[in-house]
């Protein structure tokens, strides 16, 4: 603390006692002056002493200084000058503020419309009859096309039949896999929606493994035939492995072509074959009883939330698409894009993060990169690149870079795989729904020009921000389509859904 008698007024005495001691240091500086003039080293060692007192001076007063000063050179926290970086009190207020804003959503609904979720009502939506289950059969004649491409992969591997009669049975397996299950749901009316796109689903992931199977087992033929001895893991045929590396038994091509091995392959969440998977040196059961509890619980908060949140937003807005009032359809549009984006999300971590990791633990299956930081993305590419790895890998690796070695370019690469993309995103939405709009396919297409847009005039927070907004927003226009043009198609004429309505 600063001593009370710095600040005293001068008094008498204490003026004479500066006086007194201003003349001792004059006798003194005179005295060692007159030392100095006489001796180089007293001239020398008296500059010393008198450079140090003055530091001592200088350095009593910025002591002094410092401790009256409460000012400093520094930036506001929020500046972007400032290199503050702890916004948790900042996140948990918006989480405070998420949590409150739809309690009273909540509470509101439940007022307005009541209890709505019925558990019967969802398994009406997979069966029409409960003695009558036409997707479960459709999904369990797919076995037909799985043993078909393991013959022909034996045939090959014995010499008895050519490559280029393989390739006539691949595609035409390949082209059934996509086509039969079309023309089932498309004739069959006792196919519901929903399990008629869960049936349709089966098939297009059966399509993309079938497809890697193919192709990775031409590899190793072509390695096989030119007697390479090293053969690469980029293209996933068999390499030397450590056993720290959590690989139980090596399997070189032919051996790879038995039954335990294709239908690991199948049930294994992955699209891309290789003869040797890594592989967890155990079942964790912790582990596993936690993804499976996660899995129940999500599907039934997803289920309720859809009946009690989604429908009855969906059901108000049909009457202003049919009116083309586009003020409410806006209002419709943004009422519906928070309960779409947030099922959207309790999707995304209970189907890639507990399903997957739930499969991955019980076949012991060592690769659980199912999903990268999507939600940092800052271009569309980005995003697309790292929310769905498995298919990611499975473009890259046999369709983006055999494009790119024949020749084509980057960009026309890529809209390739846009365009595929979009073939199936329709694909699994007209065909279960019987009806064929195109909005899922425009909505895939157009994230071209929208990549483009971001990637040129967006960056960091700013390109972030409209990776989110073309999410929150781009899925309910197109559920809104759907759903209305489905309503005209199905329910139009029907007098009790209209009143309903």
């Amino acid at each position: 603390m600063i001593d009370k008698d710095d600040f005293r007024p001068i008094t008498r005495s204490r003026r004479r006692a500066t006086i007194t001691n201003a003349k001792s240091e004059t006798v003194k500086l005179r005295n060692g002056e007159t030392a100095a003039a006489s001796d180089p080293k007293a001239r020398e060692s008296f500059t010393k002493n008198l450079q140090a007192q003055l530091s001592q001076d200088s350095k009593r007063k910025c002591d002094l200084y410092d401790k009256m000063s409460c000012h400093k050179l520094q930036e506001s926290m929020l500046s972007s000058a400032s290199s503050f970086k702890n916004y948790r009190g900042i996140l948990n207020w918006c989480v405070v503020m998420l949590v409150l804003s739809n309690a009273r959503l909540f509470l509101e609904n439940l007022l307005r419309y009541g209890i709505l979720v019925d558990p019967i009502q969802v398994v009406s939506l997979f069966l029409k009859n409960p003695y009558s289950w036409p997707a479960a059969c459709l999904v369990i004649v797919s076995n037909v096309f799985i043993l078909l491409a393991l013959y022909t992969e034996r045939k090959l591997a014995m010499g008895l039949i050519s490559e280029k009669a393989g390739l006539l049975i691949y595609i035409f397996n390949l082209t059934v896999v996509l086509c039969f299950p079309m023309i089932v749901v498309l004739k069959l009316p006792s196919i519901t929606p929903v399990g008629g796109a869960f049936a349709l689903g089966v098939y297009t992931i059966l399509f993309l493994k079938l497809y890697s199977y193919k192709d990775v087992n031409r590899w190793c033929r072509e390695r096989t035939q030119a007697k390479a001895r090293s053969l690469s893991r980029s293209l996933s045929c068999p390499s030397s492995q450590s056993p720290s590396s959590g690989m139980q038994s090596h399997v070189s091509y032919p051996g790879n072509l038995s039954l335990r091995d294709i239908y690991y392959f199948v049930l294994a969440p992955t699209l891309c074959y290789e003869l040797n998977f890594p592989r967890s040196e155990s079942i964790r059961m912790g582990f596993l009883l936690r993804r499976l509890f996660e899995m129940l619980l999500l599907t039934q908060l997803l289920v309720g939330l859809t009946q009690q949140w989604m429908v009855p937003i969906i059901r108000s807005s049909m009457k202003p698409l049919q009116e083309m009032d586009y003020s409410r359809m806006t209002e419709r549009l943004l009422r519906l894009a928070v309960p779409n984006h947030l099922l959207w999300l309790i999707f995304f971590y209970s189907f890639f993060h507990s399903s997957m990791n739930f499969v991955a633990e019980l076949l012991r299956f060592g690769d659980r990169e199912f999903y990268r930081d999507w939600w940092n993305s800052e271009t569309i590419t980005y995003f697309w690149q790292n929310w769905n790895i498995p298919v990611h890998k499975w473009c890259l690796r046999h369709f983006y870079k055999p494009l790119l070695r024949r020749g084509a370019g980057k960009l026309l690469s890529q809209s390739a795989v846009f365009f595929a993309s979009a073939f199936f995103h329709e694909y699994l939405v007209s065909v279960p729904l019987r009806m064929f709009r195109l909005w899922a396919f425009m909505g895939m297409m157009a994230q071209l020009p929208l990549a483009w847009f971001v990637a040129r005039f967006l960056r960091g927070n700013y390109g972030n921000a409209a990776v989110w907004l073309s999410l929150i927003i781009g899925q309910p226009i197109a559920v809104l389509m759907y759903v209305h043009d489905y309503y005209v198609t199905h329910y139009q004429d029907d007098p009790t859904v209209t009143e309903a309505l």
